[in-house]
């Protein structure tokens, strides 16, 4: 679980819920019409926008950005400096083993790759079109929670216009401008509320996400492709420790370095 995302999005709530209170009762800021007004008006649009499959498979877009996916880079530095001291040591075919039982698949696929043999640029070639994938498909969903965060205020928007005036449309009695009017800004809160606490800061993390899982795949195309060219584990370690921020790679060496104490 990423409770950094969960943290957000509930503690935005919270921050709301907390303003409301303090103004008054939050009765007052309920308003069926309205809520299906902007939630359904969104999801109208979004369905309007992008094919139904698309849509539907936002649940799972929105469960990558509520979960841990990223892995520690360090473990796989660690990981394929391993896989290199083996290699090195009893060729390429003794990481079979391990081509078949890695747990993360896509350096299992590049072991396998490695291990039978195959060119290193017909190699790269294969792995970096999977990450290209990957990037599109992580584009798609996040220009769908972005998409999200455009059309509820909007909706919120029109909502409120129509409030407006159906208000002025039955006005007869001017005392009741005032909870007319109330009623009628509702639905621009309620699209203030879902683009800038739900859809935005969602679109956000998985922008984040994508980018993080590139950079633990291309460190892994680089580490196996130096693997099979027979780079020393030294080598593929300073290779791989370019991939890291300057602070991450100092991480690294103090836990080597209290290691050798």
């Amino acid at each position: 679980m990423d409770f950094a995302t969960l943290i957000g999005v509930v503690g935005a709530g919270a921050l709301i819920m907390w303003a409301i209170l303090m103004g008054g009762s939050i009765t007052q800021f309920i308003n069926v019409p309205s809520l299906i007004m902007v939630g359904g008006g969104t999801m109208m649009a979004l369905l309007a926008n992008y094919p139904l499959s698309r849509v539907l498979g936002m649940l799972a877009i929105l469960k990558k950005t509520l979960t841990v996916a990223t892995s520690d880079p360090l473990a796989y530095i660690g990981k394929l400096v391993g896989y290199a001291e083996q290699a090195r040591k009893e060729g390429m075919l003794a990481l079979e083993e391990h081509a078949e039982n890695e747990e993360n698949e896509f350096l299992r696929k590049g072991l396998r790759l490695a291990v039978d043999g195959n060119d290193p640029a017909l190699l790269k070639q294969i792995m970096q079109t999977d990450i290209d994938q990957q990037q599109a498909r992580h584009l798609e969903g996040r220009k769908i929670l972005e998409s999200g965060g455009t059309f509820a205020p909007a909706f919120g928007m029109v909502g409120t216009l129509v409030g407006l005036i159906n208000m002025l449309a039955t006005l007869d009695d001017p005392s009741t401008i005032g909870m007319g009017m109330a009623v009628a800004l509702l639905t621009t809160f309620y699209g203030a509320v879902m683009a800038n606490a739900f859809f935005l800061p969602l679109a956000g993390k998985l922008e984040s996400r994508s980018r993080e899982e590139v950079l633990i795949r291309e460190m892994v195309i680089e580490g196996v492709m130096a693997i099979q060219s027979g780079d020393s584990p030294r080598i593929v370690e300073e290779k791989l420790k370019s991939f890291l921020m300057p602070s991450v790679q100092q991480k690294l060496e103090a836990a080597k370095d209290g290691l050798a104490a």
